[in-house]
């Protein structure tokens, strides 16, 4: 936190002359060269990671200082003292994080369950003694793959809410992956399906990517939906 902290400082500190020039014209310029473009970048993206540091962070300040370290003037507090309120806010913004990290686990883990809760009542609905459950949408008499196979397959991947994180047929190419070099889940799952048919996976988190969720698209404690159809068994 506090490297990313030093980081962004140091970062708006090269754009300095293009935030005082705004200040004292009321209709900032348009960027035109290599150099504008740049820095106004630069500055931008500086500014918009500060604007969700919390409200500690006084714009009216934070420009004094960076001014003054540009200027080389001498600093309005002594260095200990600058290091001590950095790793002080450090140590706060990792406690925050940790109460939102827990709070999300907790709302995504009562939502997953009671997903699941009403999924495995659906007719048609399965549920192995892990906890995966799945629904034929297609049957098949193909081949069933072992986890030392290679398969190949087509699928959709949802959150609970319906929202779409992954999709082969929109990218136009099947997905090809070893049984068992995937998550719990699909491995189980690939070993319970025959080469031809269709299915629809409700995985638990557990059986998914757990507490660590897949930035940015799949969260911590995520329940995951697939509609999965396997195409074949590649052979070597």
């Amino acid at each position: 936190m506090k490297k990313e902290i030093v980081s962004a400082i140091f970062a708006l500190c090269l754009v300095v002359p293009a935030v005082s020039f705004a200040a004292e014209d009321k209709k900032p310029a348009v960027p035109e060269s290599f150099e504008e473009k740049l820095s106004y970048s630069m500055g931008f993206e500086v500014g918009h990671y500060f604007k969700g540091a919390g409200e500690e962070i006084q714009k009216k300040l934070l420009l004094q200082g960076i001014t003054d370290a540009y200027d080389g003037v001498k600093p309005a507090i002594a260095p200990e003292e600058m290091a001590a309120v950095q790793k002080q806010y450090a140590v706060k913004m990792q406690e925050k994080q940790k109460v939102e990290m827990a709070a999300m686990l907790a709302k995504n883990k009562e939502a997953g369950d009671a997903y699941l809760e009403q999924n495995k009542k659906k007719e048609g609905v399965k549920v192995t003694e892990s906890g995966l459950q799945y629904e034929v949408i297609t049957p098949a008499e193909g081949e069933k793959p072992t986890s030392a196979d290679q398969v190949k397959v087509h699928y959709v991947g949802t959150l609970i809410d319906g929202t779409e994180f992954d999709n082969s047929i929109k990218r136009g190419e099947p997905a090809v992956f070893g049984v068992g070099q995937v998550i719990k889940g699909w491995s189980e799952a690939m070993q319970l399906m025959n080469v031809g048919s269709k299915v629809r996976l409700v995985i638990p988190s557990e059986l998914a990517y757990g507490e660590q969720g897949v930035a940015p698209s799949i969260q911590p404690n995520s329940v995951l939906i697939f509609e999965v159809e396997l195409i074949s068994i590649e052979k070597e």
